[in-house]
């Protein structure tokens, strides 16, 4: 299908230094759990793009060659004033064109959705959450947990090694 990548990954950035679990989580966990034990290929911004490449056009490119979009929703991104390039192109191509299927973890207690953009809010309609709970956090490499069969389940499938 010409694409390259499972899943493309969109979280808030951390706009301080300190370490925060959703960094945590997007650089160590996701890609020990998904890529490591389960077989697929993640693009994680940040992590995947090459200094000096031009953001804008590396995440459009990335998306156009993902099969799944993978969104962290936390109280971080709700409360952003303004939302980031990354996640506007995602819910475009999700929304607009339909050509790739959202996947929505939900990492915190979101409460009521009234503050999420409104595309978001349909999607959320549309499909629900996938709700990260705190007792994963004992065992967040457990890819046997009830979260992660429930992510494996929206992802594509993984072919098998020949």
């Amino acid at each position: 299908d010409g694409k390259i990548y499972d899943a493309y990954v969109i979280y808030p950035k951390s706009h301080t230094n300190e370490a925060n679990f959703v960094e945590y989580f997007v650089y160590q966990i996701m890609p020990d759990i998904l890529e490591n034990k389960c077989g697929y290929k993640l693009c994680i911004c940040g992590r995947d793009t090459y200094p000096g490449e031009d953001t804008a056009t590396a995440i459009e490119k990335r998306m156009q060659k993902s099969r799944r979009l993978i969104i962290l929703l936390t109280q971080q991104l709700i409360n952003c004033k303004e939302h980031a390039y990354d996640q506007h192109i995602a819910l475009y191509n999700a929304l607009i064109q339909n050509n790739t299927k959202v996947i929505l973890l939900e990492m915190e207690t979101i409460g009521t959705y009234e503050k999420l953009q409104e595309s978001l809010r349909f999607i959320i309609k549309q499909q629900g959450t996938i709700k990260w709970k705190e007792q994963h956090t004992v065992h967040p490499q457990s890819s046997n947990s009830k979260f992660w069969k429930r992510v494996r389940y929206h992802m594509p499938l993984t072919p098998k090694p020949s």
